[in-house]
């Protein structure tokens, strides 16, 4: 035990408590009375992101590795082992995680009525397997989180959930299993074959990702680890269980499942796709592809917005376009796409949840969420409206809110290495406003005709307090991009140089190749691979 002990550094004591604190805090719920539920778990949340804020001023930087980092046996025979850290890629989805979970569960406490407990329980679960998908650096590891996110996630849908609950529940299981288990048959084969070249047995990032494949190999395992994610961002094609999810489930729901777990998508391109299959993702075929199917779902998904008569299905097909700029911005293969995308996924986290937690919150007073239903709301609710209309801006790319900037810089980016692609693509921002202003107009400036808004009050001291945190976020990310663009950079050009020196398969295929200089992950002693 004490072994144990000794090796948990204690830069990494942070990474360590965000995961499992939660899972205390679950218990703590369970145990808890019914009527506690809410509270204990709101404290959780917020003692859960008070934690992560100083990881912000410990993170250096000017490092493009990775940082915090652990390392404890778990299943030694079998090469498992708990390994933790992070690096300018996951930082910031972590500290997404803990930013947006205690706003959620705070607007949150009229909406859910039943099995309080469970339900909370289920929220702290979710944020525990969440966390673990972004530090985890062992991909047992990883992928036992990953799989133990959706069991939540399932449940809060099918639970609490709208009147075709199940079905979308069962839909959106369905969909992300299948994905998942082809990615479990691609780890095993890299596990396997590092075991044959080494004689070793290892999970390890590191490890894993020193495995020398051929094209043919790294074009088959590309499309086991590209379903799972193109699944999760979602990409078009894949997107159909994103809408019912979404208007199925409960308004905290579907905070989180637009905030946070769609951006498991683009994180697994980042940190799986990119540096383990260069050549795939650096083939013109290939690259071609993603570009297609990340433009059609810019353009495609925003015609379908348009016409939707229910707001919260309109905002569920924005995400779809959102994400269509993530993936152009990560297979573009530039500097400023990468960033794009990730300050677009950032700003989807902070808009979009915020736009769910307005239509909750709308849904609260008016029990319906057809547009036609409402009329000239900003006379009655002005503060609502206000926020309302700064989210519906920031989610467009207005400039000096949090969706230009990162539209800006992934088009920019594309446009180095795809000009046409970048072209039609910003016509996506046009089509942004097309479905967006119509509906912001139809809701809070048309005629104050129907008797039932009269009288909704304005937003609460809750509510507000639920809501500033986010416009203050969009607004910053806006104006300020500079600390977020700087500790994002030093990765993104290690990712890039790494995948240029990596995207021909060596010569030799029997023998691995030297271990990095700047390998971020060491592997344990007795471990090394036999030269």
């Amino acid at each position: 035990m004490n072994s144990i002990l000794q090796q948990i550094s204690y830069a990494g004591w942070a990474l360590h408590f965000l995961i499992w604190f939660p899972v205390v805090g679950m218990l703590a719920t369970f145990l808890g009375t019914e009527a506690g539920a809410k509270k204990t778990a709101l404290t959780v949340a917020t003692i859960e992101f008070l934690v992560s804020v100083p990881l912000w001023p410990a993170f250096n930087a000017a490092s493009g590795g990775f940082q915090l980092l652990s390392s404890v046996p778990w299943v030694r025979p079998w090469g498992i082992y708990y390994r933790v850290g992070v690096d300018g890629i996951s930082l910031f989805l972590v500290l997404l995680t803990t930013f947006i979970t205690p706003l959620t569960l705070l607007g949150s406490f009229r909406y859910i009525q039943k099995r309080e407990k469970t339900f909370y329980a289920m929220m702290l679960l979710l944020e525990s397997g969440i966390i673990g998908v972004f530090v985890a650096l062992d991909l047992f590891l990883f992928f036992m989180f990953w799989e133990v996110m959706l069991v939540p996630m399932y449940f809060i849908i099918g639970v609490w959930g709208g009147e075709r609950r199940v079905y979308a529940a069962i839909k959106f299981f369905l969909y992300t299993t299948f994905g998942s288990l082809l990615m479990l048959v691609a780890i095993l084969y890299l596990y396997f074959k590092y075991h044959a070249l080494t004689g070793q047995l290892s999970f390890a990032y590191q490890d894993l990702l020193r495995v020398p494949l051929t094209y043919r190999e790294q074009f088959w395992l590309f499309g086991a680890f590209a379903l799972a994610f193109l699944i999760k961002v979602p990409v078009f094609p894949f997107h159909t269980w994103l809408p019912d999810a979404h208007v199925e489930a409960p308004t905290p729901g579907s905070v989180i499942l637009a905030a946070v777990l769609l951006k498991m998508g683009g994180y697994g391109f980042l940190r799986f796709l990119l540096p383990f299959f260069p050549a795939a993702t650096t083939n013109p075929t290939v690259v071609g592809v993603l570009m297609v199917l990340g433009l059609m779902g810019i353009i495609y998904t925003a015609w379908v917005a348009a016409v939707q008569p229910d707001a919260k299905k309109l905002i569920a097909y924005t995400s779809v376009a959102h994400m269509g700029f993530v993936v152009l911005g990560i297979f573009a293969l530039t500097v400023q796409g990468l960033q794009g995308a990730m300050i677009v996924m950032l700003s989807h986290g902070a808009s979009t949840g915020a736009m769910f937690l307005l239509l909750g919150m709308l849904y609260e007073r008016r029990h319906t969420r057809l547009i036609s239903e409402f009329g000239g709301l900003a006379a009655v609710m002005p503060m609502f409206g206000t926020i309302f209309v700064i989210t519906a801006l920031a989610s467009i790319g207005l400039p000096g809110l949090s969706g230009f900037v990162g539209e800006f810089l992934s088009l920019i980016g594309t446009f180095q290495t795809h000009p046409v692609v970048a072209l039609l693509a910003a016509s996506g921002v046009i089509f942004a406003a097309y479905y967006m202003l119509p509906m912001v107009q139809r809701i809070w400036f048309n005629g104050l005709d129907n008797e039932k808004n009269r009288s909704l009050p304005d937003l609460s001291a809750r509510e507000l307090t639920v809501l500033v945190p986010l416009v203050l976020a969009m607004v910053w990310l806006g104006v300020y991009p500079r600390p977020f663009l700087e500790r994002m950079e030093p990765p993104v050009e290690g990712l890039i140089q790494s995948v240029e020196a990596r995207r021909a398969p060596p010569p030799l295929f029997g023998l691995m190749p030297p271990a990095q200089p700047t390998s971020p992950v060491r592997p344990e002693p007795g471990r090394m691979a036999r030269r």
